[in-house]
């Protein structure tokens, strides 16, 4: 028999007298004083920290990795879910849609709009076609919340064009409301090849709207040198056109002393002359509001 068997029978003798407690009590006691395995040695390289090197199936020379670089492709942030049935609402115009997009960038008060206006002149060439000239015309506008605000102008300044008796630019302006009046300057066309004779319709059409069903009483003053020579009155009733009511005065027919206006207007031999006319050569144009309610009319002044 050898030691180590000797050694072996020992220690089972002495287990078969000790509990199944203190026999894991001694194993990992054991365990515990056991040396540990050796632990493999460490292999170091004398290569540089920074590898450059070619190696297969790795980066070569030209994508050197260095610390905190950024990766060739860069981690993305998770995407917010988007939803496939919906699209993102478009921005709201100033204000929130409180002022129409017409008011204060077009001939327009809070109730009564400007959509067109022309002085014209047809000559009739048979029993059904005509020749049509405008000396003046204010066309339809689209205008966007991005157009700018019409010009403010000082009214002070242009109060010597028109009568100041009652009825006149100065009194309809202080009763108000102030910002509906409006300074309309253009240029008149006399340019006109159009030889005017029998059946000569001289005419000015113009057209307003309103969100509200109203009568309207167009006042109409031609003034000269700040007198009124003429004035011109005609009532029009809404028609509802597109959820908006339409107030039209379609070719109605041109005072006598408008006719004879143009007329010697067109005669003078120099276009100076023209212009030094007009320039003295004023239209004062109110639309009050009829209503069952006392008219709180908007009157424009041009």
């Amino acid at each position: 028999m050898n030691l180590d068997q000797v050694s072996k029978d020992k220690a089972l003798q002495s287990m078969a007298s000790m509990s199944s407690a203190q026999i894991v009590s001694a194993s990992v006691l054991q365990n515990k004083l056991s040396p540990p395995p050796p632990l493999p040695q460490a292999v170091f390289s004398a290569a540089p920290r920074f590898w450059s090197g070619p190696i297969p199936g790795q980066p070569g020379p030209s994508q050197d990795i260095k610390p905190f670089a950024q990766p060739a492709y860069p981690i993305q942030p998770p995407m917010p879910p988007s939803l496939a049935s919906y699209e993102p609402l478009a921005p709201l115009p100033p204000a929130a849609s409180a002022v129409p997009v017409w008011q204060d960038r077009t001939i327009a008060s809070a109730k009564l709009r400007l959509l067109e206006y022309s002085a014209f002149m047809e000559v009739p060439r048979d029993a059904e076609t005509y020749s049509k000239h405008l000396f003046v015309h204010i066309g339809q506008t689209n205008p966007s919340y991005s157009d700018p605000l019409l010009e403010a102008v000082d009214i002070r300044q242009i109060y010597d064009k028109f009568p100041e008796k009652k009825g006149g630019l100065k009194e309809l302006y202080e009763r108000g409301p102030q910002n509906s009046f409006f300074l309309v300057k253009f240029w008149a066309d006399l340019n006109s090849t159009i030889q005017d004779g029998p059946g000569t319709f001289y005419g000015v059409s113009s057209q307003y709207s309103s969100a509200e069903n109203m009568t309207i009483t167009v006042s109409t003053k031609v003034c000269s040198f700040g007198k009124q020579v003429v004035e011109k009155v005609e009532t029009e009733y809404a028609r509802l056109e597109n959820g908006r009511f339409v107030y039209r005065i379609h070719r109605s027919p041109m005072c006598e002393y408008m006719i004879n206006f143009i007329h010697k207007l067109k005669h003078l031999p120099e276009k100076y002359m023209m212009n030094s006319v007009l320039e003295n050569f004023t239209i004062l144009q109110v639309p009050p509001l009829l209503s069952p309610s006392p008219p709180s009319a908007p009157p424009r002044g041009s």
